[in-house]
């Protein structure tokens, strides 16, 4: 891990345009971001990506000056059976994604661990191996554009919700599959972070950094229970080497005050790293 400050992601201003959140992340003194491409999160990336999208999107992106360390995108819940037709709606989607990444700079792609329900379609173990089939399929594709695939789990509001959960997908993942450790959905689980990287540091390819309370994520950084120097510590040990990004999508700050809430946040993370 580097001493210089977290990037911090674009879903941190999702309230504005992406062109005006990059200024403003720009202006807080970031020099890379996450570029967030969750509909209904947010809307900086259209999910009707035609390539007209991806191309302007991409030049927005570009034309910011900032570093692109990964696009957080969906295409689709992973743990759902499709048809011949969704099928390939999902597989043209995951290529213009791709292709956003690549035409970006970034690194990976992140993809969720399934969908935004506990419920499972089939069974658990069923979905689970159709979560990672679908983020193998996902990460050969990225391989022909240059990049990798990562998978954010545990997502508190999806198939894989807890610690648990998301171990036993992590363990059917193909190895070519990042893992993002993400500090609020582990704590709002009542998972323990630090706890998290001793287990899968290895599988550990990017951290995402929000505060969080025991049944709930949107915590700016200090007004939850995230030890955030025991992670770092542990992430240390291990040999982590990726990069970690703020994902402020908080509810206890006005829009108003996100950006100096964001400067706060990376001013102390910047003292653990």
């Amino acid at each position: 891990m580097s001493d210089r400050w977290p990037g911090c992601s674009s879903i941190s201003f999702r309230h504005l345009g992406l062109a005006e959140a990059l200024r403003v992340i720009g202006e807080c003194g970031f020099t890379e971001i996450d570029l967030g491409a969750l509909p209904g999160v947010c809307d900086h990336v259209p999910y009707d990506l035609t390539e007209a999208a991806v191309a302007e999107v991409v030049s927005t992106v570009r034309a910011s000056g900032l570093a692109v360390r990964s696009v957080n995108g969906d295409i689709g819940d992973l743990n759902r059976v499709l048809d011949e037709r969704a099928a390939q709606e999902r597989e043209t989607h995951l290529g213009r994604l791709l292709d956003l990444t690549a035409g970006c700079g970034a690194e990976a792609l992140v993809l969720p661990c399934g969908a935004q329900s506990r419920e499972p379609v089939t069974g658990l173990d069923a979905d689970l191996d159709r979560v990672a089939g679908e983020l193998a399929r996902a990460a050969a594709a990225a391989r022909a554009h240059g990049v990798a695939i990562w998978v954010e789990a545990p997502h508190f509001f999806r198939l894989c919700g807890d610690v648990e959960l998301a171990a036993r997908l992590i363990e059917r993942l193909d190895p070519a599959v990042g893992v993002v450790l993400d500090t609020s959905h582990i704590v709002a689980s009542g998972g323990d972070p630090a706890d998290f990287a001793r287990r899968f540091g290895p599988r550990i390819a990017h951290v995402h950094l929000r505060d969080a309370k025991p049944g709930g994520i949107n915590h700016s950084i200090g007004n939850g229970v995230v030890d955030f120097p025991a992670a770092f510590e542990v992430l240390r040990s291990t040999g982590y080497g990726g990069a970690c990004a703020l994902e402020l999508e908080t509810r206890d700050v006005t829009d108003d005050e996100r950006p100096a809430a964001a400067v706060r946040a990376a001013q102390y993370i910047a003292t653990l790293l």
